[in-house]
């Protein structure tokens, strides 16, 4: 039956006011999106990376229904100008979060002070950006990650356990520029001092494989004597277990690194590679996620002077 145009209005108005009665809430919930969260790595070359890359993505595939992830990595360690691209390209996209291990402590301040002032949550892992550059930009922005010169300190005491007092060691170095990369040059220098063990050089092998065997190899034709060298990461650790190879001093030139990356573990049964630390390259990244998604829901990180530690262990021969 048709209802007189009368009818018709009145019958508009009560669905109006009928539907009028529908809670906010459920009309939010039907707007709502789940919040994306930008995940922005150094080298995807390194294993520790892609591990990393791995574990966020398994962590997000478990909580698919609370954030969208966009991971993203560069060529190389040191490649901050593509970086800062991609960081810039979160802020384009208005990503809601972004967690970033940065290749360089400063120079990749600038661009997260863009994301922060666009409204995007940062959060900082593996990398700690430099405090000094963050002040000067008037931004905080919270460090997920281990004490790297605590983890350093711990391979060094044990190697140092291996040696005498007198004996000669070399530091192959990351990114002299990154943060991590200092702080495990101190945490190595901090246990060979303690030990009396002398550093008779401190090169930088970039993180990378190849680097690390030519740093490794240079340190071994100018210092005859060397009895170990300590490797910033586990990556320059491999090339370094190569120069000692082709040196001929297999056995006799002792090798420690940090990370604890699938590819030495045979090294470290069979002795090439002493001992390592493992910060739990699959959980790090989804330690910074979680901190993100705190932030974004307003709640408390629990961070300490805008730290939140996470753990560091020394890995042997025997575990």
């Amino acid at each position: 039956m048709k209802l007189p145009f009368a009818g018709r209005l009145l019958a508009v108005a009560v669905f109006a006011s009928l539907t009028s009665l529908v809670p906010l809430s459920s009309a939010y919930a039907q707007t709502e999106q789940k919040p994306k969260v930008a995940l922005v790595m150094k080298s995807l070359a390194n294993e520790f990376f892609l591990t990393m890359e791995d574990g966020a993505k398994a962590y997000q595939k478990e909580h698919a229904g609370d954030f969208d992830l966009i991971s993203n990595g560069i060529k190389d360690e040191s490649d901050t100008a593509s970086q800062i691209r991609i960081v810039e390209q979160m802020i384009v996209s208005k990503v809601d979060a972004l967690v970033i291990a940065p290749a360089d402590s400063k120079a990749l301040v600038p661009v997260i002070k863009k994301a922060v002032d666009a409204g995007i949550k940062v959060v900082n892992i593996d990398n700690q950006l430099d405090a000094a550059v963050l002040k000067s930009k008037s931004i905080e922005v919270p460090f997920v990650g281990p004490d790297n010169r605590k983890g350093a300190q711990l391979v060094g005491d044990y190697l140092a356990g291996q040696l005498q007092a007198g004996d000669e060691v070399g530091i192959i170095e990351g990114v002299p520029t990154t943060t991590n990369a200092q702080q495990r040059t101190a945490g190595f220098q901090d246990a060979m001092q303690a030990a009396q063990i002398k550093v008779v050089s401190v090169q930088s092998g970039n993180w990378e494989i190849d680097k690390g065997n030519a740093v490794a190899a240079a340190m071994l034709n100018e210092y005859p004597n060397l009895k170990a060298l300590l490797a910033g990461n586990d990556s320059m650790a491999l090339g370094a277990v190569s120069a000692v190879r082709a040196a001929g001093k297999a056995g006799k030139v002792k090798v420690v690194g940090y990370d604890n990356i699938n590819a030495i573990k045979p090294m470290l049964k069979d002795g090439r590679i002493l001992a390592t630390a493992d910060q739990f390259a699959a959980r790090q990244a989804v330690f910074g996620i979680e901190a993100a998604l705190k932030s974004l829901k307003g709640e408390p990180l629990g961070s300490v002077n805008g730290v939140i530690q996470t753990p560091v262990e020394l890995v042997t021969q025997a575990r």
